[in-house]
Order: C-alpha cells, then structure tokens, then sequence
C-alpha cells in the first residue's frame, strides 16, 4: 500500500513505477541527472513524455546561452572603468557643468549631467560591443535550438513507436460536445456514415463573434499600456519635482535616480496588470473556443493556442516594446516637445539611453512571471489537496484505502499541459526578443526550468490523478510558434541594438566625428545638443521656484538635451545636424545587414542540418524493408501450400508438359 500525499507516495511492500518515478524524477536533489523519458512515456503516455522531452531539451540548450551571456555580462563589468563616456559624465569639470534642460514642463528644474552618474555606470554592464556579438549568437542559437530539437524529436518518433502515427487519424474522433450540440447531418466520405455538422452561417457568426472579442480583448491591454504610460509621466513630474537642492536631481533612497524609480514602479505595476488580465482572458478564451464549437480535439486545442498566445504575447511583450522602441523617441525638442493627448509630455530616456530601461523592465516582468508560475503550480494544488485530506484524519488508514486517495487528488485537465507549454513559449519569447537588452535573461531562465522540472515532476506524481494517457509524435502547433518567434527576434534585437542602445551612435562618433581621431573623449558634449533658456514657452519654463540655489539665469543662459541638433545663433537653428542624419543611415544599414547576415547563417544551418538523423532513416528503412521481405516470404510460403494440393496436381502435371508453363511454374515458385 502507498501511503498518502502531499510527500513521498512511499511503498510499504515493493516498488511501483509511481514510487520510481517521485524517487529519481521528482526530488530536486536530482536536478543533475537525465530524466527518465522511457519510464514517463510509459506511465504518463507519449503525449506528456514529448513535453518534458521538450523541456528538458531547451534546458539543456540554455545552458550554452546562458554562459555566453554571463560571459558578456562579466565582460561589461571588467571594462567599467574604462568606460570613457561614463567617466565624462561622472567628471566634475565635465559631467557637473553640463546643465541639462528640465525632463518635465515647470515642475522640473535644471539640473547637472553628472547626476547621472550610476545609471550611466550600469548602463554600461549591458549596453557594450558585447551586446552586438551576443545578439548575433542568440539569432543562431535559437536556430540550432530547433533544428536539433527537430532530431531529438524524430529520434523519440522512431523510439517510441510513433514513426507511422497520423494526426489526421484524431481528426476522425469527433468532440463529444460537437456531436450533442450539432443537430444537422451529413454524409462523411471517409467513414461513409452520418455525423453532425455545423452550418457555414453558423461558424461564420461564432467566428465574427470569437474575433470580436478577441480584438476587444488586445484593445483593452493596449488602454491598459497607455494608462501606464500617462502614470510614467504623472509620476515622473511628481519624483523631478523634489529635486530642487544644489546637487540638482537627487537619489531617491539609496539607489534610484527619478528615472528609474518612475521604471520600477510602473514595471511592478504594468507586471499586475498584465497578471490580471491574464486570468480573466483565460476564462474568456476557453468561452470563446467552446462557444465555437470545434469538431475534434486537436481542432479545439490549436484554436485555443492561437488565442491564448496571440494575447499573451501583446499582454507580456507590449511593454517592453513600448520601452524598446517607442520611449524617447517622439519627444521633440525644447521648446517644441510632443505630447500625449495634448496635456502629458513624452518622457525622455536617460542620458545613459533607454536600454538600462529595458532591461529593468524584462527583468521585474519575467522574474516576477517565473516566480509567480511556480508558486501557482506548486502552492495551489498542495493546499487544495491539503484541504481535502483533512477527511482522513477522521477515518483509519485501512478504512481511507490508496484508491480513495488519489481519486481526492486534484484532475489534471484536458488543458493541462496547454499551460505548461504556453508557461515555456512565453518564456522562450523574453530570452529571445529582447535579449540584446539583457544577456543575463537565458541565465535566469535556466535556473528557473531546473526548478520547473522538478516541480512538474513533483506536482505530477504527489498533487495530480494520473491523467488519461494520450499519443503524440511532436509538440504540435507550438513548433510553428517557435518557428515565429525565432525569424522575430532577430528583426527585434537588430531594432534593439540599433536604436535602444547607443553603439550605433558611438561607433559613428569613433569613426567619422572624433576630435583626437579614433578616441570617445568629447563623445557625451558631442551628443547633447544645446538651447537658449531665453527661447522657453511659459509653459515649458521651469517655475521659478523650483530652481535650484546654484542656478543663475544670467550665469547659466543655455541647457543642453539629447539630441543632434544646430546651436540656437546658427542659420538652422534647432534643425538637425548632418550628423543625426548620417547616424540614421548608419543604423538603417546595421540593421539590413545584421538581419541579411543571421537569416543567411540561420538557413545555412537549418539546411546544414538534417531534420531526421541518418540512423534513424536508415532503421526505418530498414524495418521497412524487413516487412516487405517477411511479407513476399510469407505469400510465397501461402502460395507453396497451395500448389501442392491434390486438386492442383492435375494442372501442375499439364502445365509444366510445355515450355511456358515450366516458366510460369518457376515464377510462381
């Protein structure tokens, strides 16, 4: 007998495969071993075998990804202090007499450039060469990732005898929901039976009705971004507004400057959101997909996929576009800065640039996705089940049999496993889209797969029944969405690199605009344009008791701001400079080539690499091959008996008188 759950299912006689599987699979402290795939398959079924194949396979491949950008990341910390445009902004006699102009209209004052110091320092941990090389590796790791998954997975196929399984034979298995809800009939050619079906003008109302509310759904997360976005600036003119002291704007605490306290609260805030609308989307999507009423399964389940993904990528990924490629960059100039709705002002990124944003972002919103996943997976069922139990403190164990305890256990669901995938793809799309932002992401995500595995292993033997097992030969539709996702990354970190991060811009500076030739000294005055206080709207005028007391109006007549522009005394004034312009055909090119590059090594190795290894063809032919052979043999063997029967002695004896007849005789034979 098995003792109870919620810790070991632990055996008092002998060992069951249950047992087995809790001892060597589920326990952390195995982590560092393979996971039992056979002995998966065989007591879960191949569908929830291929899934932790899956999974441990992409474990196993972020491994080299994640070392490779703690690589990187170890290489921006070495060459912090060589960091010269940091070391400009940090300097007193550089940094701490460039005035900047206010970040907000009238409530935010003037303050110094080297009040940036730290976030210029940090910036630099992920904003380096090392970015280009990392972003370029990912755009071929990920192809590798899935060309040898494709192997592993032909390899399973052929293992575990799925290499003649046919989706198409599920299609065939009706949904019992489709059959009672479906009034009409007709004639099925394949079955040549009667079976239910649903109207064309039917399908089409519930699909116009389905896209509907989807789109609602999208539009709604969209109100929700621009509602954090108008936080970001309320809250931002309300932290700048403090600063009002001679050291301009001051730490918030210990560690953050305005900017990226403003980043961190809207992160925590916008990761709430996103949370929410999470659950409440799951509820609809399922209404949804029921209400259209698919005809099997596998119909039911990749609609389902298609809605939950195409939200949860808008509702997770929009945020950190907006940051990557929409902050900062629609901000005007002083005095003609945009607005939203006409009333907020559109931030600006930090003299550092936006990617030290980015990244923050990634990092509150993926940690706190990870975190939160596990928890949920974990704690829920284990207290559910913990409730339940409560029962047999009351009844005696021999009374409360085995049986009765595992049907008291939480169901798995049909959708289980649809949410573990949907977990890892989402996963797999912040490693991968915004990874030159964050080269510490595939770090992250193999500590949590490590702890996923065990988890899902634990969960599976300890807090679940055992589900209905099921056959599949490959990971369906989600393989197409990681297809996707893949071609997309590499357009996003070429995006990332050339207008998020400021190499472009620095390496134009190196090459073209240097004053000592080939050196970053005078980069930052280089960057930062200048404007005349005196042109100021009074609007956009600071209050004039918001200056500081170091600030002089007839000192200090001109603020610098991020941009290249002319000086107010030239002819074009405030008008952009060559340099903006030879900046941007300098980014536009990066990006043409470093995408024509990658997508050119990206199918190189795709074609490189066969999806089916040659050993597992070749023993597929070769089972083939076998087959025929047995049955040629075995039709021979039929037709020997049948020769040699007395009714077909006669004819033997007539026929091999002639010449013909003995070749048709050796034929036969």
């Amino acid at each position: 007998m098995i003792v109870s759950t919620g810790r070991s299912p632990q055996t008092k006689k002998c060992e069951n495969e249950r047992y087995t599987l809790y001892m060597e699979w589920a326990r952390f402290i195995r982590f560092y071993k393979e996971q039992p795939l056979d002995l998966i398959r065989k007591y879960y079924g191949e569908k929830i075998g291929i899934y932790f194949a899956w999974l441990g396979f992409y474990t196993e491949m972020l491994f080299f990804a994640a070392v490779v950008g703690f690589l990187c990341f170890l290489y921006g910390c070495f060459t912090n202090d060589d960091n010269t445009w940091s070391d400009e902004v940090c300097n007193v006699d550089i940094g701490g007499k460039i005035i900047m102009c206010p970040l907000c209209d009238q409530e935010c004052t003037y303050w110094t450039l080297n009040t940036t110091c730290e976030s210029s320092k940090n910036s630099h941990l992920f904003d380096n060469v090392a970015t280009l090389f990392f972003a370029i590796f990912m755009g071929i790791w990920v192809t590798l990732f899935l060309e040898f998954w494709k192997r592993r997975q032909a390899k399973l196929e052929y293992e575990w005898d799925l290499v003649d399984f046919e989706e198409e034979q599920q299609q065939l298995q009706l949904r019992p929901e489709y059959e009672a809800k479906c009034r009409n009939r007709k004639l099925n050619p394949v079955t040549q039976e009667m079976e239910p079906y649903l109207p064309l003008s039917s399908q089409f109302a519930r699909f116009l009705l389905s896209g509907t509310t989807v789109l609602f759904w999208i539009a709604l997360i969209i109100a929700s971004i621009i509602a954090v976005i108008v936080y970001r600036l309320s809250v931002y003119a309300a932290f700048a507004s403090l600063m009002k002291d001679a050291q301009g704007i001051k730490y918030i605490g210990a560690f953050f400057t305005p900017q990226m306290a403003t980043s961190v609260t809207a992160s925590c805030l916008n990761f709430a959101i996103i949370m929410i609308l999470n659950y409440l989307y799951e509820k609809v999507a399922i209404w949804i997909t029921d209400m259209e009423i698919p005809r099997t399964h596998l119909e039911y389940e990749n609609r389902l996929t298609t809605k939950m993904f195409l939200f949860q990528f808008v509702n997770y990924y929009s945020s950190c576009f907006y940051v990557a490629f929409f902050k900062g960059k629609f901000v005007g100039h002083p005095p003609k800065y945009t607005y939203m709705f006409g009333h907020w002002r559109n931030e600006e990124c930090d003299p550092g640039g936006c990617l030290i944003e980015l990244t923050t972002q990634l990092t509150i919103v993926m940690a706190g996705k990870q975190i939160w996943g596990n928890i949920q997976e974990a704690l829920v069922p284990w207290l559910l089940n913990w409730w339940g139990r409560r029962k047999a403190k009351s009844s005696p164990e021999n009374l409360y049999c085995r049986w009765e305890q595992d049907s008291d256990l939480q169901c798995f669901g049909t959708l289980g496993l649809f949410y573990e995938y949907l977990e890892m793809v989402v996963q797999f799309g912040f490693i991968t889209l915004f990874v030159a932002s964050f080269p510490l992401a595939p770090l992250l995500a193999l500590l949590n797969n490590i702890l996923e595995i065990r988890v899902d292993a634990w969960k599976f033997t300890t807090q679940f029944r055992r589900p209905v097992a099921a056959k599949a030969h490959s990971i369906g539709a989600w393989q197409e969405i990681l297809n996707a996702m893949a071609i997309l990354s590499v357009v996003t970190n070429a995006f990332i690199v050339a207008f998020t991060s400021d190499m472009i811009p620095r390496l134009v500076y190196y090459y073209a605009y240097s004053e000592d030739g080939l050196s970053m000294e005078g980069y930052i005055n280089n960057s930062l344009s200048v404007f005349n206080i005196s042109d100021y709207d009074d609007k956009n005028k600071p209050f004039p008791n918001k200056n500081p007391d170091w600030f002089n109006e007839t000192v200090y007549t001109t603020c610098r701001y991020r941009d290249y522009r002319y000086p107010p005394e030239h002819e074009k004034r405030y008008s952009h400079t060559m340099q903006f312009w030879h900046i941007l055909a300098a980014k536009l090119a990066f990006i043409i080539i470093m995408e024509h590059v990658v997508f050119v090594v990206k199918f190189f190795v795709a074609w490189m690499i066969p999806d089916v290894p040659s050993e597992v063809k070749a023993r597929v032919k070769r089972e083939k091959y076998l087959t025929q052979k047995i049955l040629h043999e075995y039709e021979i063997h039929k037709l020997k008996e049948q020769y040699e029967k007395p009714a077909y002695s006669s004819f033997r004896t007539e026929l091999g008188s002639t010449e013909r007849g003995v070749e048709i005789l050796s034929d036969m034979l």
